[in-house]
């Protein structure tokens, strides 16, 4: 029998900490940064909507914040942990679906919609149209839409050639990195598509929506997290500033590991 995409995610969640990955240093950047943009938008009263909300480290900020939140999330691993996390008083609701048919959820149903986890583990340009199309489809106009990518240089730079973790040679010799432009091309095997802002440009090109930020989630912090690890308060605090202040630069945002596009439905 075949492995579908689906399985290879499910396999990879139910023995990957998802839930404590945001708590190391260098995971509290892509979400400090993260919360800091959606706090930037977010206004008292306004509806939200995560999808592939994993164990919910973001869905559950905002319901502590006082937002309604409703999460969807694919694998049934990550819902039972999100669950337990879950609060007192949190106005927050959990379902099990695929962000390329949130059908359950009407046209123009929220403020702010946050598509962080599936662009990780979609595979074809139609199936990323799909996913963009359903979380534009159910944010109000004027709404804000967060998409979160892997972007391919970071993870060359950090897991190939510094860790060794990516055997670069073999992903040329197996057709998954081009030899010329190091552009990556991904399968469900390989678990994560793996992406740069040209392609996520040429993804948004024809719909109705006008970016306000395209950020390096994590920057250059991945490169240097042992070192982070080792920071003391002070010095991480100022990392932080610096961070912010360049996470936007054009020169920046392709070391990153992790981006994020930020666009209002016009």
């Amino acid at each position: 029998m075949s492995i579908n995409s689906n399985d290879y995610i499910k396999n990879y969640y139910e023995n990957y900490d998802e839930d404590g990955r945001l708590g190391s240093r260098h995971g509290l950047v892509e979400f400090l940064t993260t919360m800091r943009y959606i706090e930037h938008y977010a206004k008292r009263g306004d509806r939200i909507i995560e999808v592939g909300a994993g164990t919910g480290r973001y869905s559950h900020a905002l319901a502590r914040q006082g937002y309604t939140v409703d999460a969807v999330e694919l694998v049934e691993h990550n819902i039972e942990i999100f669950k337990k996390n879950t609060q007192t008083g949190e106005n927050i609701s959990i379902t099990q679906g695929n962000a390329m048919d949130l059908s359950r959820f009407a046209d123009n149903s929220y403020d702010i919609t946050l598509l962080f986890g599936p662009m990780y583990h979609l595979y074809t340009k139609e199936d990323k149209l799909k996913a963009l199309s359903e979380a534009i489809r159910v944010t109000k106009p004027d709404g804000i839409v967060f998409v979160a990518y892997i972007i391919i240089d970071g993870c060359i730079l950090d897991d190939g050639f510094k860790r060794g973790h990516l055997n670069i040679s073999e992903y040329i010799q197996n057709g998954l990195i081009d030899p010329v432009t190091f552009a990556a091309k991904s399968e469900p095997k390989e678990l994560f598509d793996l992406v740069r802002k040209e392609d996520i440009d040429d993804l948004m090109q024809d719909f109705a929506v006008s970016r306000l930020h395209y950020i390096a989630t994590d920057g250059y912090t991945h490169h240097i997290k042992e070192t982070l690890a080792e920071m003391d308060g002070a010095t991480f605090e100022l990392y932080l500033k610096y961070h912010f202040a360049v996470c936007e630069r054009a020169d920046m945002v392709g070391l990153t590991n992790h981006s994020l596009d930020i666009f209002k439905i016009v």
